[in-house]
């Protein structure tokens, strides 16, 4: 699967694991644990491949986040991304890592 990030600083964190902005920082564990789950979508054929792990609780998101899905980065942070096909490949681009609400706890 060919991953692409919407912002800088995802990219960044994937890359550099920090990220200069200093509106988005994160404690090293998650940023290890976000970095471990990129290089497991990179490894997939396509996104369906996710829900295969468990642990990711790959699903499609609903309400005001139609069109995007996620999976997990722990029991706090998920990673919400749009799924595009381009042939037959699966493109996942990254948009956003946000905090869950305690709902998902």
């Amino acid at each position: 699967m060919i991953v692409t990030f919407d912002k800088e600083y995802l990219r960044e964190l994937y890359v550099n694991g920090r990220t200069t902005n200093k509106k988005h920082r994160f404690q090293p564990d998650v940023v290890a644990r976000y970095v471990k789950v990129i290089n497991m979508m990179k490894n997939m054929n396509n996104v369906l491949d996710l829900a295969r792990y468990n642990g990711l609780h790959y699903e499609h998101l609903s309400g005001d986040k139609i069109g995007y899905s996620s999976v997990r980065v722990n029991n706090k942070y998920r990673i919400e991304f749009t799924e595009k096909t381009i042939g037959d490949q699966k493109i996942a681009t990254i948009c956003n890592i946000i905090e869950l609400s305690n709902h998902y706890q």
